[in-house]
């Protein structure tokens, strides 16, 4: 599994990031989709601080075009608020053209497009 040790960090408290994670569930396939959310400083073309954010955001190919992911991110608008926050982030790699279209299709707007670098120490 890809992120075993993150989603074991998750539910043992000991996750520097996520601070909640939505499971959207079909009555007869069970677990279909979720939105991992946590709150940041300081998110590109926000202008608030903090941020909520979506870190990560999934629906499976069967699920997809039937709401599943709409109501998750309602969800994570909800629990934004809740938080205090007024703005949501999130991103997606900038080939990724599904999720750049599913991130539309729920209300959100480009905020620029950015490269980024990494250097070993």
């Amino acid at each position: 599994m890809e992120h075993e040790d993150e989603i074991e960090k998750f539910y043992s408290g000991q996750s520097r990031y996520l601070l909640a994670v939505l499971i959207a569930e079909d009555e007869a396939r069970g677990p279909v989709g979720f939105a991992e959310l946590s709150i940041r400083l300081f998110a590109e073309g926000c202008r608030t601080s903090p941020v909520a954010y979506l870190e990560g955001w999934f629906v499976a190919a069967e699920a997809r075009r039937q709401g599943v992911g709409r109501l998750l991110v309602a969800a994570a608008e909800s629990w934004a608020r809740a938080q205090g926050c007024s703005e949501l982030a999130s991103d997606s790699y900038a080939a990724n053209t599904v999720s750049v279209a599913a991130h539309r299709a729920v209300g959100f707007a480009d905020a620029g497009l950015i490269r980024c670098f990494l250097k070993e120490l």
